[in-house]
């Protein structure tokens, strides 16, 4: 099974392996192999052809423990791996965290099957505090490939939206996408305001959005 390419903004879904190296980002180049990216500190981590991109280091935390590892100055921490906090049956929004009602799940869970089936995009999201989350776990029941989004809200390090993006998402999605993303609806600032639940339901509404976008120049030029 193919992989996503990199990891954005990701505080650590220190659920899985805790393997980690660094490396100098690249330039981002589209339709390149995926080179890891920082804001705070470049960090590399890899999962068979899995290579995410950290658009921060709360973020490279997040992602890259979860489909591989990563190094990172002070994030030594030990990969976390509890399949047990999946539920029985599939869903899209997995909540561990108890920032969304049912209500926001289910509407959540309507506009990501609604973007699937007029993109054929998936986009799967996973709101936690570490290191409570399922970690690795996820990438098997959610069944993780170059198509996907995996979007992980954890406010543990600051900034609470972290994206890994499949490499087919790549082809077409700016990255200077998800660190605006970031930047706008995931800093400490507007969740602490208006909630956890806020930023995640925006950051949904920005990504299916984007997604819908013909293919171009300037698509998802606009966070919104």
């Amino acid at each position: 099974m193919a992989h996503s390419h990199y990891l954005h903004h990701i505080p650590s879904l220190p659920s899985l392996s805790a393997s980690l190296t660094s490396q100098t980002p690249s330039l981002p180049v589209r339709r390149l192999q995926l080179k890891t990216l920082s804001y705070h500190a470049p960090s590399h981590a890899t999962f068979s052809s899995f290579k995410p991109l950290h658009f921060a280091l709360s973020g490279a935390l997040s992602l890259g423990l979860l489909f591989g590892g990563i190094r990172v100055a002070e994030a030594a921490k030990v990969g976390v791996n509890k399949p047990e906090l999946l539920p029985k049956e599939f869903t899209s929004v997995i909540d561990v965290a108890g920032f969304l009602s049912d209500g926001q799940e289910k509407r959540l869970a309507a506009e990501i099957a609604a973007l699937e089936a007029d993109t054929g995009f998936k986009l799967r999201v996973l709101a936690q505090n570490y290191p409570d989350t399922p970690g690795l776990a996820v990438k098997d029941f959610w069944q993780v490939d170059d198509r996907t989004v995996v979007f992980v809200a954890d406010p543990t390090f600051g900034n609470i939206l972290n994206f890994n993006v499949g490499a087919s998402v790549d082809l077409d999605i700016p990255r200077s996408f998800w660190s605006r993303l970031a930047g706008k609806y995931g800093n400490i600032f507007y969740w602490k305001e208006k909630g956890e639940d806020a930023s995640i339901e925006a950051a949904v509404t920005a990504i299916s959005n984007c997604l819908r976008e013909p293919v171009g120049p300037n698509n998802c030029s606009e966070v919104n």
